[in-house]
């Protein structure tokens, strides 16, 4: 009888959604870098990104817009290595900020002029300064007030802000109770009529 020998997988084993990790010989690798020889490097815990994954996870989620005009906006809060926002930068990418900070970062790398969305509902007085100094592309307002400073700063500095309003929509999307945020009483987001009412107010005022 013929004996196998098997792999043992990682209790999340990197192989099973992404391709660019790979066993080769029995090793795990990550581009076709073996992860032991990076372990014995820069010693344990070490955080591996595979360059060839992003790419590709970019790349295809680009591609799923056709012809459709679009930006993409890479969460910086989700993982703010520069090595990571430089490579989607370069890749034509925008990106998705909640603070000064994360701003700082963009900018460190000269990328927050015109590609930049500023999310988030703990936006202070002097961060919006920053942001309009940096010229980003856009701001997701997430209550009156919020227009209101936004829009005193923007005449100050004598320039239009662009800007969105985050519709509360006061639906249930299914998910966990301590995560939701679609419901009015989760005080995230504009309801529907006042949405509109700012929408045609500022619209009027232009």
């Amino acid at each position: 009888m013929k004996r196998t020998r098997t792999v043992k997988k990682l209790p999340a084993d990197p192989t099973e959604y992404t391709p660019h990790y790979t066993y080769r010989n029995r090793v795990l690798t990550c581009d076709g870098v073996p992860v032991s020889r990076i372990t014995e490097k820069y010693g344990t815990p070490t955080y591996v990104y595979g360059t060839a994954s992003m790419v590709d996870a970019y790349r295809r989620f680009d591609r799923a817009f056709g012809n459709i005009s679009h930006t993409i906006c890479y969460a910086v809060k989700a993982n703010s290595n520069l090595s990571i926002l430089r490579l989607l930068a370069d890749m034509g990418s925008g990106f998705d900020i909640v603070s000064a900070g994360e701003l700082h970062r963009l900018r460190s790398i000269g990328v927050a002029r015109k590609r930049a969305v500023f999310s988030g509902v703990g936006k202070t007085r002097e961060e919006i300064r920053e942001a309009l100094r940096a010229e980003i592309l856009l701001f997701n307002v997430e209550s009156e007030a919020e227009l209101d400073v936004l829009a005193a700063e923007a005449a100050r500095f004598r320039r239009r802000a662009s800007a969105a309003l985050r519709v509360n929509p006061d639906v249930d999307a299914g998910g966990h109770a301590h995560i939701s945020t679609g419901h009015h009483r989760h005080k995230f987001g504009i309801d529907w009529e006042d949405a509109r009412r700012l929408y045609l107010d500022r619209s009027r005022s232009r």
